[in-house]
């Protein structure tokens, strides 16, 4: 029995997105039930983010600006950046994420074969997974994080050693004002919160589209199904009008499936194709940095804490880029799949109306469909490789400068 939530136009259930709508409710992001509440608690984690953007841009007023410090300070800000160009663009586009979310659910009614509704549990079970194993890792980080001010207690503890351990820094360089001694707590506090709010909404954000995509994989996967169906060796046995009907209709029902999968994984990109831009750029310079003070520290000051912040941010910028492409590049394979089977299948012995169509149909499989943002960049794992490669390129001029 599927039970739909109050005020919502979809079934948690068979979507199987409970966890991905527990996270999006997290951090006020699930666009039904939008109360003031709801709305005042996205205006909070929003303004965390952005103040701690704020107060580390605020350095250069008591600070020498060196491109030392410029790239230190850039470095971690730019990151935090990425998130709340994630919050502010996915917030704004409630309708769009309602509109795919019913979509799915309209797509998911009208399934009646039971291999078909298999199909659909097999992706909707993978995009579960992918979500519960990302949900993981960002736990454990922001547990490592909540652990970082009693680092030394737990060393003193597990490992105890003569002299006083050195007091420990800020994960981050800052500037409130204040005495950073007198709040340091305090100020460790901010920076862990932005961090964990931070991660948490690109989890978030990052696992629905993961969603949609999975779903779109499903749905070509269903017309390459619906195609097969169509054209079967007991249909081409008995060559009649009923039967010829029969596969025509078949393969009707397929290109309607394959038109649907085309629609929708289109406008999972095109409607948000400026976040994608933004976070492409932004992205690809915030990992540039990070690589130049990897460089840095491990050849200067060999700083242990600075080199994992970086090893993190910079880990946490390609596992977000490697996954975007490889699941941009699984719509693509999913796409070529259709035509491939509409290739392999025994069309040649069918009757001459019905190759006719099938002949339309591979000729419409000679137009690549890919995942295209504004006509900029196209995702896929070569795409993932090209971004890495500007990332390095950057870096390397920014090394070839400092020499």
């Amino acid at each position: 029995m599927h039970v739909y939530a109050r005020g919502e136009m979809i079934c948690i259930n068979s979507l199987h997105i409970g966890l991905n709508r527990f996270l999006l409710l997290t951090f006020g992001l699930w666009p039904y039930q939008q109360s003031k509440l709801v709305q005042f608690q996205l205006v909070l984690f929003l303004s965390i983010l952005a103040t701690f953007i704020l107060f580390q841009l605020t350095t250069f007023l008591t600070s020498q600006c060196t491109p030392d410090l410029l790239i230190n300070v850039l470095s971690s800000a730019l990151f935090f950046i990425t998130f709340v160009i994630k919050y502010i663009l996915f917030s704004i586009n409630f309708e769009v994420i309602k509109c795919l979310l019913e979509q799915l659910q309209h797509i998911r009614n009208e399934l009646t074969d039971k291999n078909e509704i298999n199909i659909m549990k097999e992706y909707a079970s993978d995009a579960k997974r992918y979500t519960a194993i990302f949900t993981l890792c960002v736990i454990l980080l922001a547990f490592a994080l909540l652990l970082y001010p009693i680092w030394p207690r737990i060393f003193d503890i597990l490992l105890p050693m003569n002299e006083t351990r050195p007091h420990i820094s800020p994960l981050f360089v800052t500037e409130y004002f204040v005495d950073q001694e007198k709040y340091f707590y305090l100020i460790i506090l901010h920076a862990n919160t932005a961090f964990t709010i931070g991660v948490g909404v690109m989890l978030a954000t990052g696992t629905m589209f993961i969603v949609y995509i999975q779903y779109a994989c499903g749905m070509f996967r269903i017309a390459s199904y619906r195609v097969k169906q169509a054209i079967t060796i007991e249909i081409l046995q008995k060559n009649s009008l009923k039967n010829e009907n029969l596969i025509y209709k078949g393969l009707v029902y397929a290109v309607d499936m394959h038109r649907k999968a085309i629609k929708f994984s289109e406008s999972t990109i095109s409607r948000f194709k400026v976040m994608f831009f933004l976070l492409i750029v932004v992205g690809v310079i915030c990992a540039s940095l990070n690589f130049f003070r990897i460089f840095q520290v491990a050849s200067l000051s060999c700083d242990v804490k600075e080199l994992s912040l970086r090893l993190i941010f910079v880990i946490i910028h390609f596992c977000y880029m490697f996954v975007g492409n490889y699941l941009a590049q699984e719509i693509t394979n999913h796409n070529n799949d259709v035509f491939a089977t509409v290739y392999n299948v025994q069309w040649y012995v069918t009757p001459l109306q019905i190759q006719k169509m099938i002949l339309f149909l591979l000729q419409r499989g000679t137009k690549a469909f890919t995942m295209n943002i504004a006509g900029l960049f196209v995702g896929s794992l070569e795409g993932a490789a090209t971004l890495l490669s500007t990332a390095v390129s950057y870096f390397t001029i920014l090394h070839s400068t400092q020499n």
